[in-house]
Order: C-alpha cells, then sequence, then structure tokens
C-alpha cells in the first residue's frame, strides 16, 4: 500500500514538467518558521548547533534556522549515496560476481587455479533477508566449475577483490569504529558483509575475563586477543574491537556488563576475499572437487603464482539495486552505502579510490543541476566519518533535484517513514498513521549528531504543496530521550502544513 501511495503522489505532481519559483515566499512561510523556532528554543537543545530548513516542492523556502550552517550529517549521508547510485545506475542495477581460471585443463584436473572475481556484491554470505543463500550461491559455482569439465585442481581457490582498490576503510573514520561491524569498509569480494561475529558472556564477578571466542565465520589463520573485562551492572555492552588489514592479529578491549545476557557480539572482518575462498573450498571439498592448493587471496596469503589468463566460466549476480538502496536506507547498512559511493567511483573514473569516488559523486550532482559550490563536502557514503560536513540548505536543494530523476519514485519508496521498521521505529509513536505515514525520512545519529531529512507527502497530490526538510543538530549533550521527541515535533509542525 505504501508504495501505491508514493506512486499515486508522483504521478499526481507531474514531476517533470513543474517549474521551480524560489525567491518567492511561501504563504505559510512565518507561521511555520515561528512554530519551528519555537520547538529549537527548548532547553534541551540551548548547547547544541542547530541548523534547520525546509522548502516546498517548487523551491521556495518555508523555514530557514542556520541553514547554510555545514554540520556533520551521520547517516543523512546515505540520502547522497543511495539517490546518486539509484540515479546513475537504475533500479534494476545488479552487481556480478565472477567465476574463472587460469592455466589448463587436462583429463579433468586443472593445472591452474580457481579465481573468484568480486566486483562490489555486498550481499554475499549476507544475513539480511534480501541476499541470496550462500550455499545456494556456492552450488552455482561449483555447476561452472564441473561445466567447464574441472574435477580436480591442482592450483588454489583465490579470492580476487581488486576491483574495489585503495583503502577498505575511508581514511578519516575513527580507529574504534573500524573493528566494529558498522565499520566494516567495502571490498571488491565480500562475505557475510565483511563481518567477524563472537559469542560473548560476562564473567561471575566485576573485573573477571569476559567469556568471549568467535563464532562465524570460521577464521583459524586470524590471531584473537582478549583484553576485555566484566563491567559493573549498568555499563552494557562496551566491547571494541582493534584490527587492521595489515596483519591477522585483533584485540577486542573494553568492558561487559555482569548483568549482560549472553549475546552476539558483531565486530569486522578485514580479509573477506581470503574467507570466502576458504568457505568455497570446503563446499567443492564436500561436493567432490578436491582442491590441493588450499585458499588464498591478493593480500592475506599471496604465496600462489597465476598461471596465464584467466578464463571466466560463470556469472552470479547481486539482487536489484532497488533492493540494496531499500535496505540501505531502512536498516542504515553502513557496508552497502559505502559499496554504492565506491562502485560509481569505479564505474565513472575506473578506480573506486575514495577521492575518486568524490569525482563521481560531484559529477553525478552536477548533471542533476545541484549547486556543490557551497553546502556540501563529501568524505564518504555511509556518514561514519566526522568530517562528512553538509549544510541543512544542501540536504533540501538535493532532495528538490532528486524529484526530478526519473528514479525518483524508487529513491522515495526506499525511505522508511516514522513509527515503522528500521532506525525510525521509535519515531513519532503518539501520531496517527495519516501524518506517519506521508512522512519519508532518513535518520542519522552518532555521539552527539541527530539529524532527519527528507520528504512530507501533501494530502492532495501536488508538487507544490510537497514539503522537504532537514533538521540537523550537532554537539547536542541531552540524551536521546529528550531530543527526539522534539524533532518529532518539528515534522509533526511541517507536516500539518500540508
Amino acid at each position: 500500500m505504501r508504495g501505491i501511495y508514493i506512486h499515486i503522489w508522483l504521478l499526481a505532481c507531474g514531476l517533470m514538467a513543474q517549474a521551480q519559483v524560489a525567491g518567492q515566499e511561501h504563504p505559510r512561510a512565518a507561521e511555520a518558521q515561528a512554530a519551528v523556532e519555537a520547538v529549537a528554543a527548548d532547553p534541551a537543545l540551548s548547547q547544541a548547533v542547530v541548523s534547520i530548513c525546509a522548502m516546498s516542492g517548487d523551491g521556495r523556502v518555508i523555514v530557514d534556522i542556520d541553514a547554510d550552517n555545514m554540520l556533520v550529517p551521520a547517516s543523512n549521508m546515505k540520502l547522497i549515496s543511495t539517490g546518486l547510485a539509484l540515479h546513475h545506475f537504475g533500479p534494476e542495477h545488479r552487481y556480478e560476481t565472477q567465476i574463472a581460471y587460469d592455466g589448463t585443463i587436462t583429463d579433468g584436473t586443472l593445472n591452474g587455479n580457481i579465481y573468484i572475481i568480486g566486483k562490489g556484491d555486498p550481499t554475499l554470505a549476507s544475513p539480511d533477508s534480501i541476499a541470496v543463500n550462500i550455499e545456494k550461491v556456492f552450488a552455482l559455482w561449483t555447476s561452472f566449475i564441473k561445466d567447464a569439465g574441472i574435477k580436480k585442481i591442482e592450483g588454489r581457490i583465490i579470492g580476487d577483490g581488486r576491483y574495489f582498490d585503495g583503502m577498505i576503510e575511508e581514511p578519516t573514520w575513527l580507529w574504534n569504529d573500524i573493528g566494529t561491524y558498522y565499520g566494516a569498509g567495502a571490498t571488491g569480494l565480500m562475505f557475510y558483509e565483511n563481518m567477524q561475529s563472537f559469542s560473548a558472556a560476562a564473567g561471575a564477578k566485576v573485573g573477571d575475563l569476559v567469556k568471549i571466542h568467535p563464532s562465524y565465520p570460521d577464521a583459524p589463520w586470524m590471531e584473537f586477543r582478549y583484553n576485555c573485562t566484566t563491567g559493573d551492572k549498568g555499563t552494557g555492552d562496551m566491547l571494541f574491537m582493534y584490527t587492521s588489514d595489515l596483519a591477522p592479529v585483533a584485540e577486542i578491549r573494553g568492558t561487559f556488563g555482569v548483568d549482560r545476557a549472553n549475546k552476539r557480539v558483531d565486530c569486522s572482518n578485514k580479509f573477506p576475499e581470503y574467507t570466502c575462498a576458504r568457505y568455497f573450498l570446503n563446499h567443492l571439498t564436500n561436493n567432490g572437487i578436491k582442491c590441493e592448493g588450499g585458499a588464498g587471496d591478493y593480500r592475506l596469503d599471496t604465496t600462489w603464482e597465476p598461471r596465464g589468463e584467466m578464463t571466466v566460466i560463470g556469472t552470479t549476480y547481486s539482487p536489484v539495486l532497488e533492493r540494496i538502496a531499500f535496505e540501505t536506507n531502512h536498516a542504515s547498512n553502513n557496508l552497502f552505502a559505502e559499496t554504492l559511493l565506491r562502485s560509481l567511483g569505479r564505474e565513472m573514473t575506473g578506480s573506486a579510490c575514495y577521492d575518486s569516488c568524490y569525482v563521481a559523486a560531484y559529477n553525478i550532482m552536477k548533471e542533476l543541476k545541484i549547486n556543490t559550490a557551497r553546502g556540501v563536502d563529501i568524505q564518504d557514503g555511509s556518514g561514519l566519518s566526522r568530517q562528512n560536513y553538509v549544510s541543512s540548505d544542501f540536504f533540501c536543494r538535493y532532495l528538490l533535484a532528486m524529484m526530478n530523476s526519473p528514479h525518483f519514485e524508487t529513491f522515495a519508496a526506499s525511505l522508511p517513514s516514522p513509527g515503522k521498521e528500521g532506525t525510525l521505529l521509535y519515531n513519532m509513536k503518539n501520531y496517527p498513521a495519516s501524518t506517519r505515514n506521508r512522512i519519508l525520512v532518513k535518520s542519522g545519529s552518532m555521539n552527539g549528531v541527530r539529524c532527519y531529512s527528507g520528504y512530507i507527502i501533501p494530502t492532495d497530490g501536488t508538487k507544490e504543496e510537497t514539503i522537504i526538510f532537514s533538521m540537523m543538530v550537532n554537539n547536542c549533550t541531552s540524551p536521546t530521550w529528550k531530543v527526539r521527541p522534539l524533532q518529532d515535533k518539528i515534522m509533526g509542525t511541517l507536516a500539518g502544513l500540508n
């Protein structure tokens, strides 16, 4: 029903035919400005930096509270990565993974290596419901090998993630983030969203060692060190893993509250290519194809030799981009968002290095006729970097321009509504569904940051009455339970205008 509602709204808008009238005053601007200013003046926001912008679908400004201030947007950056990817690639785009071999095949024996050539599919072995079961994927890969006449492999199974060149993580990410599941950088060949899961249990008393061990994926090549203790009651899960792709060594530090129930702790896996190769090797062995050389990749285990040119023997595909973008915005999946940005860089410049990704993003925004001379400084696709700086005015101008993208309907449908699944589950619980369902918004939060940007669908279905908004709060020391109702009230106030 929600998708049909959005589709009807877009049909009624006649988006492509509408002209902007930016610069004219909106008839309810004074009323809205006063109402939003009153909420923003609440003591809970007195020590914070606040930037709020709202405009109508034809470009008229409705609210402007320091809208030119460039602040840290957190996951509001996903609006940019998902929107630009959908605009450039289209909603039916799929990521490929190729199976290839080198060397020669003689009497069913491959005197060479099998390669798993990743091209950015973030859903391989993902626990997300949109992913194809990895055993089904492995079965297809195995069929490619059997169809090529290969019954035995003298070489290795090589995980090839070189499609995304450059650093795995964006250089400005914080050290205590890059060891977490949400700080797992995107690689050309990914596996289980580049995560490493552990089971954790508190000790019997404060100060005892935490009982922790890896669960999935199995990684016997890793040296895991545990420098974590049982914390006081009420301190919760404060475990962090410190790791890099420079060596197969990681250490989990921090505390785990004595009153916490046993749980799964997800950290980052810096060697997903090798992990994928090793798991596929096991699958082949279990299905009667012996591989004498074991697993290898281009970073962790390079003690193998190529044996000539590669021959591609099969390709598998990810879910369509429409579904990936939906999950990116609803679950605020950082890995998916980084994949989208790095894919744009690879496609448009030939490199997935972050410097190239910025070039690609700005070129697409130029194509959308967005003025990037003010209000935006992009560092990554997920918003994890605290060196992303965007103004609420820019978000509104960007969201307005996206309404003229041929794939805007898919983009709008990827955004969650308050009170529903995902990161907005606890927003606007006391507002009627008729109001909440008209709000399509992305949240963004990290320590001291609370942001919301999106659209409010009008009740009459005209573009002019559509409201585009962005409210950004930085340096906020008030607890979420005080700030969220204020931002909910602003969204409710704006929804009352149309």
